[in-house]
């Protein structure tokens, strides 16, 4: 899957989910600040990511996500880890 496909779903269920404005997401904004998550809103980001790429995240994943781009980051490579499976 490409990036950019990657960074579609994202900011689709960010804005339809979370409720996040397009224009506070940038690559270089920061994430956590941006969304104003709590600890059930990142249960369901996870649940969405996981039904949306098809694999399977953990607490760790989560930890060198500070901007959008992080989350992208590692999203897109997981993706491409389970296709090469």
């Amino acid at each position: 899957m490409e990036r950019t496909d990657v960074i579609k779903i994202v900011n689709d269920f960010l804005i339809d989910e979370f409720e996040a404005e397009i224009e506070g997401i940038s690559f270089d904004a920061n994430f956590h600040e941006t969304l104003e998550l709590d600890s059930l809103d990142y249960v369901d980001l996870v649940v969405l990511v996981e039904d949306s790429f098809k694999f399977k995240l953990n607490g760790e994943d989560f930890k060198s996500v500070v901007s959008f781009d992080d989350l992208y980051d590692l999203i897109h490579s997981k993706v491409n880890q389970v296709e090469l499976v």
